[in-house]
């Protein structure tokens, strides 16, 4: 692989990958396959900072892989595995957790976010994973991460990390300083319950998302009862943010369709909602369904899913062992 520039980007496997996954994520991952190499991980390690059942937890590595495969990801092009197979991960957070500092982790928001009220209570991983974050970057010595706005400050931490790193030990330049791949033409994806949250699984209801699993008829009763207005849609931007729902069914239709929010609106302007919503399910209906029928397919061939692990993990070995053999011999370690 070229060491030019290479995207690193790792997806905790939570299961039942959805919408704003698919809009945010996937099919950004497949454009960049087709531009850079592209090392992509599925980051169990990271899912266990919170207690997972461990059946539950392999069985959402395989989902998570085959979102992968079923959304276009190709494991002839890009390298594609699961975290934990390569034990050079945990070796090299180690190293960094003796690189970082507790004040740089004391400002990382998103610990206090997930551990809420409780943090006591949380568990270490829960605290320094974005160390293991940092490593699992620098292991590969990637040049490019994409990231949404809430990984920036994970990133920078990435960065601060290496530079210290190599200023410690006297190695200008052997790590990169990772750059940020931040799409700007991709709209955050919202609850379709409540337009001020992100799309997330671990919101109650169900209809608060659109699964990549769901079937058609899933897909219609959901966006039936997505919330919007009983105003007409306004012919303006301006107009359309202080409706946070409609909003987002509109920049869902707008991302699906490829059409700019300008232009949809100019489409738009002066009809229901309940247009909006018949014209957004045949579209979701058409681009969604093919997805979620090949990940089930692809669930129910089990060995040809460890067979893309497998070789997945030995591409990346290659790499991260070389690279921690120098890591190694940096920090004095025999």
């Amino acid at each position: 692989m070229s060491k030019k520039k290479l995207v690193f980007s790792g997806v905790q496997p939570t299961g039942n990958l959805h919408l704003g996954n698919y809009l945010g994520a996937l099919k950004n991952f497949v454009s960049l396959q087709k531009e850079m190499d592209c090392i992509y991980c599925v980051v169990d390690l990271h899912a266990i900072t919170v207690f997972q059942k461990p059946n539950d937890l392999r069985e959402n590595v395989f989902e998570t892989l085959a979102s992968f495969i079923a959304t276009g990801l190709n494991p002839d092009r890009s390298i594609i595995f699961n975290q934990s197979a390569v034990s050079g991960h945990a070796e090299l957070a180690w190293i960094l957790n003796c690189t970082s500092r507790i004040g740089w982790l004391n400002r990382m928001t998103q610990f206090k976010d997930k551990a809420g009220s409780d943090k006591e209570k949380a568990s270490v991983g829960l605290y320094i994973y974005p160390n293991l974050m940092a490593a699992d970057i620098l292991l590969y010595k990637a040049t490019h991460v994409p990231v949404g706005a809430d990984q920036k400050q994970h990133l920078e931490l990435s960065r601060d990390i290496a530079q210290k790193f190599n200023s410690d030990f006297n190695c200008k330049d052997f790590f990169p300083l990772p750059e940020p791949l931040i799409s700007k033409n991709v709209a955050r994806v919202m609850s379709l319950r409540d337009g001020k949250k992100k799309m997330s699984k671990s919101e109650e209801s169900d209809y608060s998302r659109i699964n990549l699993k769901d079937s058609a008829d899933d897909i219609d009763k959901k966006i039936k009862k997505a919330k919007s207005d009983s105003e007409p849609i306004p012919d303006n931007l301006k107009n359309l943010e202080k409706k946070p729902e409609a909003l987002n069914l509109i920049n869902i239709y707008s991302e699906i369709s490829k059409i700019s929010l300008d232009k949809v609106l100019n489409e738009m302007s002066g009809k229901d909602y309940s247009f909006l919503k018949k014209n957004l399910t045949e579209l979701l209906v058409k681009e969604i369904t093919p997805v979620g029928k090949e990940i089930k397919k692809l669930l129910n061939d089990k060995s040809h899913l460890e067979q893309i692990l497998k070789k997945g993990k030995e591409k990346a070995n290659i790499i991260a062992e070389e690279n921690l053999k120098n890591i190694r011999e940096k920090v004095g370690l025999i």
